[in-house]
């Protein structure tokens, strides 16, 4: 099995934060391109045609949301928590994205706008929503998804999921929350151990120069773009860190 890295410079303006999608200030989008990179990086090491995805840190829900519209043909489901109440209630908005009567209402929603404010843009984004469901339809229609309030660091029960793809908080827009521990990336991995099936991947990405690891936790792979690195390793490795 192999994927071609989505390498080229393919427009995915409709997927920037705020045009089809749905942003609020507070929630960072994600380089589109990267993410594309990412999930298709993962997907060679889990050795499956088609997963189950999920982002546990997931704030709007962007970047699962960007995965899904962009490799709807490689994902079964989706599933996107975050320990912020009001940030999951934007995410389930944007999950709805991933059907093609969530697109429906949201092209419905930017061509009210365009009436309501005169802006060309509004009909542009409209149109933009209008393709992305076309997209979805061609590449194996809706796709199936749920959000969930979850502090990652308290996590009890196992969690379905073949690939887990989250970028954590940096501490400028964004921030940790919930049951915080000395050291947060630390303690996410652990809880990543404790619920996830062994032979799932893990995709962490942070801007830094480098995302250190656990002593003894082995990286698939490492990948570093711009001010973001990012670091894939199996469940598995992580089990009793």
């Amino acid at each position: 099995m192999s994927y071609r890295y989505a390498t080229e410079r393919t427009d995915h303006s409709a997927l920037a934060s705020g045009q089809v999608l749905r942003s609020a200030p507070g929630f960072p989008g994600f380089p589109v391109r990267l993410a594309s990179e990412l999930l298709q990086r993962a997907m060679v090491h889990l050795g499956h045609e088609r997963a189950r995805l999920w982002d546990p840190c997931c704030g709007s829900g962007y970047l699962v949301t960007v995965l899904g519209l962009l490799h709807r043909d490689l994902l079964v489901h989706v599933r996107a928590s975050d320990v912020d109440p009001d940030a999951v209630a934007i995410a389930a908005r944007n999950l709805e994205l991933l059907t093609a009567e969530g697109l429906a209402e949201r092209e419905r929603e930017l061509r009210r706008s365009a009436l309501d404010f005169g802006r060309v843009a509004y009909v542009e984004r409209a149109e933009a929503a209008r393709d992305l469901a076309a997209g979805l339809a061609v590449t194996g229609g809706d796709l199936p998804h749920e959000s969930a309030v979850a502090d990652v660091f308290a996590l009890a029960e196992p969690v379905d999921a073949d690939l887990v793809v989250t970028d954590v908080p940096y501490g400028e827009m964004t921030r940790w929350e919930g049951d915080i521990p000395q050291d947060p990336v630390h303690g996410l991995l652990s809880s990543m151990g404790r619920v996830l099936p062994e032979r799932s991947v893990v995709v962490l990405t942070a801007r830094t120069r480098r995302v250190q690891l656990p002593e003894g936790v082995r990286a698939l792979e490492r990948v570093k773009v711009g001010n973001r690195s990012a670091v894939l390793v199996r469940a598995r490795d992580l089990t009793g860190i």
